[in-house]
């Protein structure tokens, strides 16, 4: 059957309404006592225009083409069109009759069939138009949450501004997988998982993992990996927003009760973390039972980087709420190191909670792991060397050895971090070719060093090798200030924001950078953020606590705030102006003002100094006094500071970076007036 198109249909069935409400109208007036069905199917003809009008006003507005033009309403407005026709036809038959006087073409029985089949195709008409009404509400709701929920950019399992999206290689991390993902599908038991392990053991690649196996069984409600030194990944504020946000792209159902919260409370980012996880979370799926299955997990990575001591141990408690829940059931499956203040918190909620230490998992068991993780990467770096150079330059088909490569699995074990950075390090052509790179790696094993100066100091020793004592202080100075500030940024920057920011070269920074490509995600391009592999990487460089005089490349992160500090408030000097933007009224509206001129006006690395020069003032541990950068900076910019966060919609940020910098002026000597 040759079904038209939905709209033309509607066209042809209005059309032909008009003709049996004009035909109906003569039979009443034309045949003598007409019979009281005339009447009948006129007013059941009136009935249904009304429906059809609505049906089309549906369909003209902004998202009833898409919503509602669906194969069932098509079918039911073609067997209406084809019906009205037939009807049309009859009737104009029995107008044209021989006899002076139209003629009622029907009987009684077949006037009520005629109105039975109109009624159930009118009635089909109203229940697709309440439901396409509904799912277009639906869709209202969500769009207007996901317009108001504070949500921190490419905190998901999937996201890929990390770099490298690492999950488990097949067969590896078995064991610890198959206890997660049990523990995830009971309906009893505990409703927090915490997976903790020191730095560098593969916690972030089990939990993705974990996170891409329960979307793909359609447990996964949300996941969010925090993640120090890239914005607001790094900052509790940011998560139950962002998880809601989640939770409403996955259920749109939830969107009108969080839409209900929103609209009472515009600030509910502001309030207690439970108060948060209770009405934008728990609430919303209590009041929609059946819109999950038996279990909703929620994946929350790095739990130790989500801002200060209080959050870690707040964020525990809160997420033992869950326990509470039954449909669905809320499960939170937590990474973290084993940090004082996350021990704490879990002691609090006395052992409601499962848990799985990574260094109980027996050595025998990582080291298999690690050895077909490295197996599975030295393979790969051979066979795309041998396939890139002439034939008197590839690798033996058995490098690097079964001795070599026990000594490698040693020197990575137990950290999966060490692994995947030897092999970076052996991949990376712009320092040499794999075996040579391996016969430098080597020379490290003769060297009593710990496990993190055996991961990195092969890689950053390149650096120096072979320079003059004056050209390696010059060298180690100019590491320590470009690297030093991009393991300390609140955010990630470009090679061309840190350009602007740091006053240097775009060359410079690049030729620096090309030797850091094992330790550091480098772009190809000058616009993309620079970011860290691993956050064990900026831990070796600012531990406190580290002595081993063979890490010359330790900085000083205090020194690194200062520093970043001082090159902020010298760029915003040089930047901010009255009217920034140049819109010309300064009561225009803030949803008037372009996403291009913005970017055109303030850039990236503006922006940046704009959000967090208070913070790394504040970090810098430096008090504000008379006459100093800051108190001459606010003198001759604060308003234009003041102006460029209201565009950048960050007033209210504002508030509290003014509350720091009050928190840290120096009041030494108190005047007083009398």
């Amino acid at each position: 059957m040759d079904v038209l198109g939905l709209f033309s249909n509607i066209s042809q069935v209005v059309d032909l309404l008009i003709k049996i409400g004009v035909m109906c109208s003569i039979y009443c007036f034309d045949v003598k006592n007409a019979p009281k069905e005339v009447r009948l199917l006129l007013r059941e003809v009136d009935r249904l225009t009304v429906v059809i009008k609505e049906l089309e006003i549906l369909l003209n507005g902004s998202k009833g083409a898409t919503k509602i033009e669906s194969p069932v309403l098509r079918q039911t407005v073609f067997d209406l069109r084809k019906l009205l026709a037939e009807l049309v036809a009859k009737l104009d038959l029995g107008a044209k009759n021989t006899s002076a006087r139209a003629v009622w073409p029907f009987k009684k029985r077949e006037v009520h069939d005629i109105i039975a089949t109109i009624d159930r195709q009118k009635a089909n008409i109203l229940l697709n138009m309440s439901i396409e009404q509904t799912s277009i509400l639906i869709d209202v709701h969500q769009e207007f949450v996901l317009s108001r929920l504070r949500v921190a950019e490419a905190a998901t399992f999937d996201s890929s501004v990390d770099g490298e999206q690492t999950y488990c290689l097949p067969g590896t991390r078995t064991e610890v997988i198959a206890q997660i993902q049990q523990w995830s599908t009971e309906q009893n038991g505990q409703s927090i998982f915490w997976l903790n392990g020191m730095a560098g053991t593969g916690k972030s690649t089990i939990s993705r993992t974990v996170a891409q196996l329960s979307s793909n069984n359609d447990v996964l409600g949300a996941s969010f990996f925090f993640k120090r030194g890239e914005g607001n990944r790094g900052r509790a504020a940011f998560l139950f927003t962002t998880i809601a946000a989640q939770l409403v792209r996955r259920l749109p159902c939830l969107a009108s009760h969080i839409r209900e919260v929103l609209v009472i409370d515009q600030f509910i980012h502001e309030k207690p973390m439970s108060d948060q996880f209770q009405k934008l979370i728990l609430d919303p799926l209590s009041k929609n039972p059946r819109c999950w299955g038996p279990n909703l997990l929620i994946v929350i990575d790095a739990l130790d980087e989500c801002g200060s001591e209080d959050h870690m141990r707040t964020l525990i408690s809160v997420f033992s709420k869950a326990q509470d829940t039954t449909s669905p059931r809320v499960k939170f499956f937590l990474t973290s190191r084993p940090e004082l203040p996350i021990r704490l918190g879990f002691e609090r909620i006395c052992g409601k909670y499962d848990n799985l230490l990574l260094a109980a998992v027996p050595a025998t068991t990582i080291a298999l792991d690690i050895e077909l993780f490295m197996r599975d990467k030295l393979h790969i770096i051979k066979t795309d060397y041998n396939m890139s150079v002439s034939e008197h330059r590839r690798i033996a088909s058995d490098w690097p050895g079964k001795d070599v490569l026990q000594k490698l699995i040693d020197t990575a074990i137990p950290l999966f971090i060490a692994a995947a950075t030897i092999c970076r390090f052996l991949s990376d052509r712009r320092l040499g070719s794999p075996h040579n790179q391996l016969s430098r790696l080597l020379e490290y094993q003769t060297i009593k060093i710990s496990g993190m100066d055996m991961t990195y100091l092969p890689v950053l020793d390149r650096l120096v090798a072979g320079l003059s004592p004056s050209k390696r202080h010059e060298v180690l100075d100019r590491f320590r200030y470009l690297i030093g500030s991009i393991i300390t940024l609140a955010r990630p920057l470009s090679i061309k924001s840190l350009s602007h920011l740091l006053d240097i070269s775009t060359d410079a920074i690049e030729d620096q950078l090309d030797l850091l490509h094992s330790v550091l995600s480098v772009p190809t391009d000058l616009v993309t953020p620079v970011r860290l592999l691993h956050l064990s990487f900026r831990d070796f460089l600012v531990d406190a606590e580290e002595t081993h005089s063979k890490n010359v490349f330790l900085v000083n992160e205090q020194k690194c705030h200062s520093t970043l500090f001082s090159q902020c408030l010298g760029l915003l000097s040089r930047v901010l102006k009255e009217d920034i933007c140049c819109l010309g009224s300064p009561g225009i509206l803030r949803s008037n003002i372009s996403q291009t001129a913005i970017e055109k006006y303030l850039p990236p690395e503006t922006r940046y100094a704009c959000t967090h020069w208070v913070h790394h003032k504040k970090l810098s541990n430096h008090r504000i006094c008379d006459g100093d950068e800051t108190h001459t900076f606010l003198a001759s910019c604060l308003l234009k500071w003041l102006e460029a966060l209201s565009i950048l919609r960050q007033s209210a940020e504002s508030i509290y970076m003014i509350d720091d910098l009050i928190n840290t002026l120096d009041v030494s000597v108190m005047y007083y007036m009398y």
